[in-house]
Parts: C-alpha cells; sequence; structure tokens
C-alpha cells in the first residue's frame, strides 16, 4: 500500500471504529506500516497524532449524540471507551468547554471536529535533495530519556532545554537527537541528545554510551533557522519523497538528527543558513 493511500485508509478505519477499542496500534496494523513511522507520518501530514483524533472525533459525535437524543451520560461515556461518567466528563469538558449535563441543560453551542479529508499532491518536476549513503556503527555519549509517541512533541523540546539548564551541555554539546524504537512498536521510545563518544574520556554521572548500528540511510538536508527548517524538511519527507519512493523503505526504528555547531553562525540556530541533517534507514524493497 502507498503511503497516501495507507493515510486515507487509516482515516476510514478509525471512522468506521470510533465507539469500539481502538489504539494507535491497531490502526498501523491495519495499513500494515510499523507504528514507529506510522504516527510520525500521521501527525506531520495531518495535525494531530493519532490518539488525538480519535478522542477529538469520539468528542464531537459525543457532543452532537449528547443534544440530539435522549441518551445517559452514563451510556455516552461507555459507548465511546470511557469507564465512568467521571473521566467522560473532564474529557468532555477539555474539549467542549463545558460539562454534559450543562451543555443538555442550557442548549449550549458545542464544539465539532469533523471527520479528516487528507489529499496529497505530488508536485511534478519537484527535486528534494537526499543522498543514500552507509555508515558503520558509531557509539555516542549521550543523556537518554523515555518517551510516550502522545506527548513527545511537546516534551522533547523541553528535555533539551533542561539538558543545557542543568549544565550538562558542557558534556554533551547536543550534535545529535536520535530516537531509537528498536520494536517499532512500543508505547514509547527512547531518546538521545548525544555527541559522538570519545573512549579516551570517563563517561561523566547520568550519561550512558549507545551503539548506533550499521546503515544505510537515506541522509535529507535542511538548512534554515530551527525549528521550522527541520519541520519543513519533516513534511516534504512524507508528503513528498516517500509516496513516491519506489527503490526503499524504511529499515529500523531510528531516527536521527544532526546538528552542525551553532557558534559557527552569526544568530546560532537562529540564522538562516544554519545547517542540520535528518537520517533515515532505509532497504532496498
Amino acid at each position: 500500500m502507498k503511503w497516501e493511500e495507507a493515510i486515507k485508509e487509516a482515516v476510514r478505519y478509525i471512522e468506521s471504529h470510533l465507539t469500539d477499542e481502538i489504539t494507535m496500534y491497531d490502526v498501523a496494523d491495519h495499513v500494515n506500516i510499523s507504528p514507529f513511522y506510522f504516527q510520525k507520518g500521521f501527525s506531520i501530514l495531518c495535525g494531530y497524532s493519532i490518539t488525538e483524533y480519535i478522542r477529538n472525533r469520539r468528542m464531537s459525535l459525543a457532543g452532537e449524540e449528547l443534544i440530539t437524543s435522549n441518551i445517559t451520560v452514563i451510556d455516552l461515556a461507555m459507548k465511546y471507551g470511557y469507564d465512568s461518567p467521571d473521566s467522560f466528563t473532564k474529557a468532555f469538558s477539555r474539549f467542549h468547554g463545558v460539562t454534559p449535563l450543562t451543555a443538555r441543560r442550557d442548549n449550549t453551542m458545542l464544539k465539532t471536529f469533523a471527520p479528516l479529508k487528507l489529499t496529497i499532491f505530488l508536485k511534478g518536476g519537484y527535486i528534494m535533495d537526499y543522498r543514500i549513503t552507509k555508515k558503520e556503527a558509531f557509539s555516542v555519549l549521550a543523556v537518554s530519556k523515555e518517551f510516550s509517541y502522545e506527548n513527545a512533541k511537546k516534551d522533547i523540546p523541553s528535555f533539551w532545554q533542561e539538558h543545557y539548564a542543568s549544565g550538562k551541555g558542557a558534556h554533551v554539546c547536543g550534535m545529535f537527537g536520535i530516537n531509537i524504537d528498536p520494536q517499532m512498536g512500543d508505547e514509547k521510545f527512547e531518546y538521545l541528545i548525544a555527541d559522538i563518544y570519545n573512549p579516551s574520556v570517563d563517561i561523566p554521572d547520568g550519561f550512558t554510551v549507545k551503539t548506533i548500528p550499521a546503515f544505510t540511510w537515506a541522509v535529507f538536508p535542511c538548512k534554515g533557522a530551527l525549528p521550522n527548517a527541520l519541520q519543513d524538511v519533516n513534511t516534504k519527507i512524507f508528503s513528498e519523497w516517500l509516496p513516491a519512493l519506489q527503490g526503499y523503505e524504511f529499515a529500523a526504528g531510528y531516527c536521527v538528527e544532526m546538528y552542525d555547531a551553532p557558534d559557527q553562525y552569526p544568530n546560532g540556530t537562529n540564522d538562516e543558513n544554519y545547517y542540520t541533517e535528518i537520517w533515515i534507514p532505509v532497504k532496498k524493497k
């Protein structure tokens, strides 16, 4: 199944199972793509994680049903996968801004979240710079933390901020940001802030040494201020490069971002010429 077809099929599958127990892993399994890459591509292309999309669609439908029928709040909670009326009420209030009882009593205006209709445009003649290169295994000195896919987008930037605020930047400057999910299907993944490991230097407390296996990598250069430059290239990888990919497919649950030294640029990571790379392991089909 091609990537754009997989996204559309995923949305169709979600819509037909909104009142069933369904997870990101069920969706990824249905379209036969590893959760590691599928959740990333879905989020980049659609603007929501799979879990967010499911939750928002359920709350939208629950709100509509609440004000157009006589269903009880308890039954509504059970129908849309909540264990108790309290947990349902909290989720409903976060989404709609009012409790279910208030919405029904006052005929309050509620929010809607329409089913996603995704269109991917492949631009004829578009040139995206990348290279396929083999790299031997290499070791990095790193600080490591585990993240859930659901919250990673906001939690990883905070991890970087904490790293420098704590003084750990004196030991690891942050040449790499590395995602690791060897099984490509866990609920959480390991993230490293890392530099190339120098065996002649002692490993500081709180740091670890990790070996990144040898792979054939698709390497995408990024030029411009962070985070926009990386976000733009990531979007193009999943919306333009991947749908047109013929000879290769994803090989493993690794993704590497390589950062040039910020002090080499007048405006650091905000410089219009700041250079980064995205590495994705690939293999021939």
